[in-house]
């Protein structure tokens, strides 16, 4: 019995100590707390849609742009909105008449020209004129780049005359020198530029040449001296091959209001020429100038082509000049030039460009020696204006510094 009784108290026991354990670990764990109520979301502004009406605006205080403190406490610039330029509109110049022209050009000419004439003034003026001092004129004259042929030619005129008329006087020998320096240049050739057809218009000129020249630069310095003579011009560009020739070309034209035709870059010469031609007929333009590329004469393709131009421009009428433009400075290399170029297109004027100081004055005589054909043309700068008809009395004058030029003859 009083085992019964212990087993029940220890029973009892272990009964309470379990449950102890159990409510003692309960309180140790934390409940998880009661989600809260409806959460409080707010929704982001609708896209606005077509048709609805903009969001009435609410008031309240605003600051002006003064007002705003700028991070390098500046003041706040407004861009303002960029200014389109307008296109500019080429300004049509007016060409320096010709007589004007001629009178500057003698100046400069005798101011540039005179070392041969006054080489040849010292040596005939010698006490004894012997064989030594011809000579020397000789060498002087071929040092001027006059040729071998004309410097002989002068010489035994020259030696002739002071011989028999037995002159001796610097005015008496400058007045021969004058003369005969003049008969040499030749006084007798055509040396108008053609550009008057004997049927319909227009006239039609070529120029022709190596680069360098300033081949396109005579051409718009040509269309000036035309368009200051009342004549309207048509500009072909040909030179197809150098680069921003044609731009070049176009820039000279709209300075006096001629019309340009040109091509693509690197494209047919031509095709360019032809074109110009058909424009100048349907435009009624007095004179159409082309301006051919720059040919090396030592290229036969080149040169063939340069043909090609001359036979596609004569479908539509014939070439009423074909001006061959030369670098006075160059001399006998000119010369070369020349032989080729006449060989390919028959050459009827010359143009003498940068006959200025540093060029030989002898070279008019000896091309037109070489060619047969006249300096029809001289430059003597690189001013728009600087370009005028060839004249032998005037070149001589200056290469002599005779009183005639001094007078404007």
């Amino acid at each position: 019995m009083e085992i019964v009784i212990l087993a029940v108290v220890i029973a009892v026991v272990v009964i309470g100590a379990l449950g102890g354990l159990v409510v003692g670990s309960r309180r140790k764990k934390q409940l998880p707390e009661p989600p809260p109520a409806t959460p409080d979301i707010t929704a982001p502004p609708a896209e606005p849609h077509v048709g609805d009406e903009a969001e009435t605006p609410r008031d309240e205080t605003r600051r002006t742009i003064e007002e705003v403190d700028l991070p390098d406490g500046g003041t706040a610039t407004v861009e303002e909105p960029p200014v389109v330029e307008e296109l500019e509109i080429p300004q049509i110049e007016v060409p320096e008449p010709t007589a004007g022209r001629l009178v500057r050009l003698r100046a400069r000419l005798s101011r540039s020209q005179n070392a041969l004439g006054k080489g040849l003034l010292t040596l005939l003026s010698r006490e004894h004129l012997d064989d030594d001092t011809w000579e020397e004129i000789e060498d002087t004259l071929l040092t001027a780049d006059v040729g071998v042929q004309p410097t002989q030619e002068l010489v035994e005129r020259l030696r002739e005359r002071v011989k028999v008329l037995g002159t001796r006087t610097p005015e008496e020998l400058r007045t021969l020198l004058r003369e005969e320096l003049i008969t040499l240049v030749g006084p007798d050739m055509d040396r108008e530029v053609k550009t008057e057809p004997a049927t319909s218009k227009p006239g039609i000129v070529m120029v022709v040449g190596v680069n360098g020249t300033g081949k396109t630069t005579t051409t718009g310095k040509l269309a000036r001296v035309l368009v200051a003579d009342g004549r309207s011009v048509v500009l072909g560009a040909a030179d197809t091959f150098r680069a921003a020739a044609a731009d070049q070309l176009q820039t000279w034209g709209e300075r006096v209001g001629a019309h340009t035709v040109r091509g693509p870059e690197g494209g047919d010469p031509a095709s360019v020429a032809f074109d110009a031609v058909k424009e100048g007929k349907e435009m009624g333009s007095d004179v159409v100038l082309i301006d051919t590329a720059g040919r090396l004469h030592t290229k036969t393709g080149l040169m063939d082509e340069l043909g090609k131009v001359k036979r596609v421009v004569e479908k539509h009428a014939p070439l009423d000049e074909v001006l061959l433009v030369l670098d006075a400075t160059t001399g006998q290399n000119g010369l070369i030039q020349a032989r080729v170029f006449a060989e390919v297109v028959n050459i009827t004027g010359i143009v003498l460009t940068k006959l200025d100081g540093t060029a030989k004055g002898g070279i008019v005589v000896a091309v037109q020696r070489e060619l047969g054909v006249p300096v029809k043309l001289i430059g003597l700068g690189e001013g728009a204006d600087d370009l005028a008809p060839f004249e032998p009395a005037a070149f001589v004058d200056a290469l002599i510094g005779a009183s005639p030029l001094a007078e404007g003859c």
